[in-house]
């Protein structure tokens, strides 16, 4: 993190200067205004301050365990305990400081406890590890500040993740025996074209005898196979690192998750899931004091959804523009008549946030529902491809030894 020079003036109206860490120059200014500094001049020091300590380094920060959702559940839980039983948040985070297994995590709980320390709000402190608190994350905490809420913040940041966590388990429960399937299809595949085709070959060429079309293509791909496995295993590695660094770029990751919410079986899950977790951000942003337009824009950078992020923003641009809710959720088309009908039943009765809540409920249900179908819709796909799989094998090695039989039953 860079290291800024400052310049300002205490309350006395005396000149101090100093150095401070942040991310940026407003951060600083930030900082020194908590204080109580009025700043005059911060620049970025051109190197760090010998007096502050090494920071790990690149082979630490390399093999350093990440900080998982369990971990930022258990963390928001902890806040809300302490925070609930009437114990300072300094004392708090000392505390969860001693006790994190994470090491990774103990070093920002140490990293909050020392911004804080200097003058610096919890959600400014937050906002300087962005890996680790997302924006919708930090938006919270900072209403929870300025409301005296934090600690019911808190509790609702736990349950919004409990709930990211239990989709995403389910979701990979479901999944894990088509993955399965498809990985043994996979090695199954490599066997039989770098060991059985060629080996079969080799038993059909000593006959001299003409083979069928299925049965030469089948030695075809073999062959390729064989002879060319380090070009196909390089362009493979190629394509795979190609598809990441084009799906990191905006115009990549907005088309890559508009086909997802189209791929048959996945695509209704993935939405559903995706505008389950926009309706409860929603839902609690509201019931945590934030006005709409400014919980829409935070629950946009969290859907986890670039196409349906877009459309969240057209949402907010829209009320920007004094158009009602259900106007602009319309507008989208990414909702049902049944969700549109509650949310213009809560917009009239201003409930917004309770119907909301009722709204993501009735996505998670079918979301349950179809994840519990998952694997009973994907296995239809998967028999028949591996029928089709299995009938080109077939016909590949007997339609040969068919040919071999009727003219040995001539002779």
């Amino acid at each position: 993190m860079p290291v800024f020079a400052y310049r300002g003036r205490n309350p006395r109206g005396e000149l101090i200067e100093g150095r401070l860490e942040s991310s940026d120059s407003g951060a600083v200014a930030d900082q020194l205004a908590n204080t109580g500094v009025t700043p005059i001049d911060i620049r970025q020091a051109s190197g760090a301050d010998p007096a502050a300590p090494a920071g790990p380094g690149a082979l630490q920060r390399l093999f350093a365990p990440s900080i998982t959702l369990v971990d930022l559940m258990l963390f928001s839980r902890q806040m809300f305990s302490l925070l609930k039983a009437g114990v300072p948040i300094m004392r708090a985070l000392a505390g969860l400081e001693e006790s994190s297994t994470n090491p990774t995590l103990t070093a920002v709980i140490a990293d909050l406890r020392a911004s804080l320390d200097s003058g610096r709000e919890l959600s400014a402190a937050m906002r300087q590890h962005p890996k680790v608190f997302s924006t919708f994350y930090v938006s919270l905490v900072r209403v929870g500040e300025s409301t005296g809420k934090l600690q019911e913040v808190f509790l609702r940041l736990f349950e919004h993740l409990e709930f990211e966590k239990e989709i995403r388990d389910r979701i990979k429960s479901a999944l894990r025996y088509p993955a399965f399937v498809v990985v043994a299809m996979g090695f199954a595949l490599v066997i039989i074209n770098s060991v059985v085709i060629p080996a079969f070959a080799k038993l059909l060429q000593s006959f001299n005898a003409p083979l069928p079309l299925m049965t030469r293509m089948l030695i075809g791909v073999s062959d390729f196979f064989v002879q060319f496995w380090p070009l196909l295993a390089v362009l493979a590695v190629g394509a795979a690192l190609a598809f990441q660094a084009w799906k990191s770029t905006p115009p990549g990751r907005y088309a890559w998750d508009k086909f997802k919410l189209g791929i048959p079986v996945a695509g209704p899950i993935i939405n559903k899931a995706t505008l389950a977790r926009f309706a409860r951000g929603l839902a609690l942003s509201m019931r945590s004091g934030v006005p709409v337009v400014q919980g829409l824009t935070t629950v946009a950078g969290v859907v986890d959804n670039a196409y349906l992020a877009s459309r969240i923003e057209q949402m907010r641009e829209g009320v920007e523009r004094g158009e009602s809710i259900l106007r602009t959720a319309a507008a989208t088309g990414v909702f049902t008549p049944v969700v549109l009908q509650m949310i213009a039943v809560g917009d009239e009765a201003g409930e917004l946030d309770d119907l909301m809540l009722e709204v993501a409920e009735l996505y998670e249900r079918d979301v349950d529902y179809s994840v519990k179908n998952l694997a009973a819709q994907i296995e239809p796909i998967l028999i028949v491809f591996l029928g089709i799989l299995v009938l080109i094998l077939a016909l590949g090695v007997f339609l040969p030894i068919w040919d071999l039989s009727k003219v040995a039953l001539r002779r």
